[in-house]
């Protein structure tokens, strides 16, 4: 009961973020009086969703009532969700699914069967959990990304490593572009999993110790897909720059597969090869 009260505190905030950011005259609505807050009023959201104002103030102050998929479908289109967020929010309205329970039956499954996979690939490529956590690599991803397996368990996890750790900053050539990326992947898997016990731990340190989380984490951005350019400062080779594909693992979904295609810029096939010769010696 209480992981779905969370989910549903989500869904709140998600909804209240997300009309705030739309004004009256996008709509041509009438903008005649005084708005105390920024964004659309509610009543002015129901009345172009189709749906009662106390149905939907119940449903951004997060009550338990049934929602349909046509009226999240055109709620969605009225906040002008992309199709990550429009995914979100179907998630965190409709799932039923003992979201604790199943995160923590995941973190116990062995990851030793998709090594196989990743060492088959001639690119980086990196395996991460739904915490964020890079719990396997290969090769020529050790050698650019660093030495995983003498780092601590807390140093592989992506939102921590780049918020919190001393090297970030100068190894992730955009790194306010690629932490704002990672925030969002991270407040996604949250709004899932909120009452994960590690999940809000890590996330209370990142506001506590990090300017840029604590002002950013409100804002409520949702990442679900990496698909992205890619930069980094190699402290041996220079700067390298990638294209990122996330692929699901076959038969074990909540495991995420991402690979790091070379690009032509900064010569960084030539660099790759190069590393990818000295793993290889």
């Amino acid at each position: 009961m209480r992981e779905r009260v969370k989910r549903r505190a989500g869904l709140a905030d998600f909804l209240q973020n997300r009309r705030a950011r739309l004004q009256p005259e996008q709509f041509e609505l009438p903008a005649f009086q005084r708005r105390r807050t920024r964004g659309l009023r509610r009543e002015e959201l129901a009345q172009l969703v189709g749906v009662g104002v106390s149905w939907y103030t119940w449903l951004e102050q997060g009550r338990d009532i049934q929602v349909s998929d046509q009226v999240l479908e055109r709620l969605a289109s009225i906040l002008q969700l992309n199709k990550e967020e429009r995914l979100h929010l179907f998630h965190l309205a409709q799932s039923s699914l003992p979201a604790i329970a199943r995160l923590d039956i995941l973190k116990q499954r062995p990851v030793a069967a998709a090594q196989a996979i990743l060492d088959g690939f001639i690119y980086p490529v990196r395996l991460f959990d739904e915490r964020l956590n890079i719990v396997g690599w290969n090769e020529i991803a050790n050698r650019i990304f660093g030495d995983y397996p003498s780092r601590p368990i807390r140093e592989r996890n992506a939102p921590w490593f780049l918020f919190m750790h001393p090297s970030s900053r100068s190894f992730h050539v955009n790194w306010e572009h690629d932490a704002r990326r990672c925030l969002a992947s991270l407040h996604a898997r949250y709004d899932r999993y909120p009452d994960d016990r590690w999940l809000n731990e890590l996330i209370t340190e990142l506001q506590q110790d990090s300017p840029e989380f604590r002002a950013w984490w409100p804002e409520h951005e949702i990442i679900l897909d990496c698909g992205s350019f890619f930069e980094v400062n190699h402290p041996q080779v220079g700067r390298l720059t990638f294209h990122q594909t996330l692929f699901p693992m076959p038969e074990q979904p909540e495991l995420q597969m991402v690979v790091y295609t070379p690009l032509a810029q900064e010569d960084t096939p030539t660099k790759l090869k190069a590393l990818m010769t000295e793993v290889r010696q």
